[in-house]
């Protein structure tokens, strides 16, 4: 018998099993986030500020390729849409507070 080299599986029939541990599901609060990047990928820290301290904290940092980058850029902007649809629009704060940028690289907030 001669063995056939496997067949792909159609793109509509893969999937992805994700795995979410209690510690992760669990979620952090983030009130900001700082985006560095370089020419191979995209660093997003993501900060819990609390008001009157003078110290902030990274809860997570998250580093991702430019492609994966843009694919997140697309997505928010798909769900912001939706949730707008839905809910009204998001209010954005215009008076931002100046923070000690201390980073070296290209930055960016969000």
């Amino acid at each position: 018998m001669s063995q056939q080299p496997p067949q792909p599986i159609p793109e509509e029939q893969q999937q992805i099993n994700i795995e979410l541990s209690e510690d992760i599901a669990e979620g952090e609060y983030a009130n900001l986030a700082m985006i560095a990047h370089s020419s191979s990928e995209f660093v997003i820290d993501f900060i819990r500020l609390m008001p009157g301290l003078p110290k902030a904290k990274v809860k997570a940092r998250v580093v991702i390729t430019p492609e994966h980058a843009k694919r997140l850029l697309s997505a928010l902007a798909d769900n912001i849409e939706r949730y707008e649809r839905s809910f009204g629009p998001v209010k954005v704060q215009g008076d931002m507070p100046s923070f000690p940028m201390n980073f070296s690289g290209t930055m960016g907030e969000a």
